[in-house]
């Protein structure tokens, strides 16, 4: 299989994170006779910084034509005194919408080497795996402009969605609880707004061309509290793009770390943007003690959704976890026992767990 795939590092620690990802694709495209090839471009605070840009036209065209994108990271303080119009986040946000991303989908499992590191009581957490899918070009973040009124004492924010925008999230949640446990759950605030009361007419109708999907719907407010009492009891979870944004990373908890957690952003005809849930973590950066898993989790799902090659993709997580297992960690990481190390041993562990001797070495002096 021949793939082209665009990396976009981004700010803080992508650089050195994506370089463990692209590490492992290698050892993958040599382990399972692919051949893939990588072209790197701005975005966020580094292409303001080079373009005065945060998403140069050369990266809109390039990431159009790949076959996937990797994202590393966006952000830190360094452009929070910028306009509007050059953070870093515009750079995202962007992009997004550019190449038609419109579901975000978060698996959240927890590593059993992490979960005494959750917040969270073990015996709650133990055997959680969750889908969450968010929306993701509508709603609050794509309204009518933001406004100050009443000369500057009041303000306006604008929640705006078509119905075949809800439409398209739906069904993939559907198709996602389809081939998993056929378990949906339906979050919106319909008690309170009329988006809410549209989606969930949605879901109901939709339930027709499901019939076995069991759905329940469950309010915003619930979900929350139910995501850290009861975990177990959810499946897929379908929401729209503000509820997910927040969803998600309180499900974070779960897995023991932020930095565990892979994701993955969707346009219709499979073609995605891949990138780890965490930060830019800019205080960081540079030192080589960056935390890779996200990111290599995120090129896992790369090959899962947009190449459609389960068999690599279960390989790459199975290395992680078998990392975790054999007690490396890096600092954000707490293992019993462990042993901690910086990014780039981190990674040749993953790739002696993955491949053969011959490749492991070819493919780690490269890295190296």
């Amino acid at each position: 299989m021949e793939k082209q795939i665009i990396l976009l590092p981004g700010d803080g620690i992508g650089k050195e994170i994506m370089d463990s990802a692209k590490a492992v694709l290698l050892a993958i495209a040599a382990e399972y006779n692919h051949h893939f090839t990588f072209e790197e471009h701005a975005i966020g605070g580094s292409a303001i910084d080079t373009h005065n840009n945060p998403l140069p036209e050369d990266t809109i065209q390039a990431c159009k034509s790949a076959d996937a994108v990797l994202l590393g990271a966006v952000g830190g303080p360094k452009w929070d005194s910028n306009p509007a119009h050059l953070r870093p986040e515009k750079g995202l946000l962007g992009i997004r919408k550019a190449l038609g991303l419109f579901a975000n989908i978060r698996p959240v499992k927890g590593f059993s080497p992490l979960l005494h590191a959750s917040p969270l009581k073990e015996e709650i957490i133990k055997d959680s795996d969750i889908l969450i899918i968010r929306e993701l070009t509508g709603g609050l973040y794509f309204g009518e402009p933001s406004e100050r009124r009443e000369n500057g004492n009041a303000v306006v924010d604008t929640l705006y969605y078509k119905r075949a925008e809800m439409e398209r999230i739906i069904d993939k949640g559907f198709q996602s609880a389809r081939i998993r446990n056929k378990h949906l759950t339906s979050v919106d605030k319909a008690n309170v707004l009329e988006s809410s009361r549209m989606w969930r007419e949605i879901v109901e109708e939709k339930m027709q061309e499901y019939p076995d999907v069991t759905v329940e719907h469950v309010l915003v407010d619930a979900a929350a509290m139910k995501l850290i009492t009861q975990p177990n009891r959810f499946d897929v979870l379908v929401t729209e793009n503000l509820f997910g944004d927040i969803l998600s990373d309180e499900a974070s908890v779960l897995t023991g770390s932020l930095g565990m957690l892979p994701s993955a952003s969707l346009r219709t005809d499979g073609v995605g943007m891949y990138e780890p849930v965490h930060g830019s973590a800019p205080d960081i950066a540079g030192k080589g003690i960056a935390n890779p898993f996200g990111m290599i989790l995120s090129a896992a799902l790369m090959l899962r959704f947009s190449f459609g090659l389960e068999e690599e993709a279960s390989e790459i997580e199975r290395a992680v976890n078998e990392c975790l297992e054999q007690g490396y960690h890096t600092a954000d990481l707490q293992i019993q026992n462990g042993k901690q190390v910086g990014t780039k041993k981190i990674t040749e562990i993953v790739l002696e767990n993955l491949t053969t001797k011959s490749i492991s070495d070819s493919i780690c002096n490269m890295y190296v």
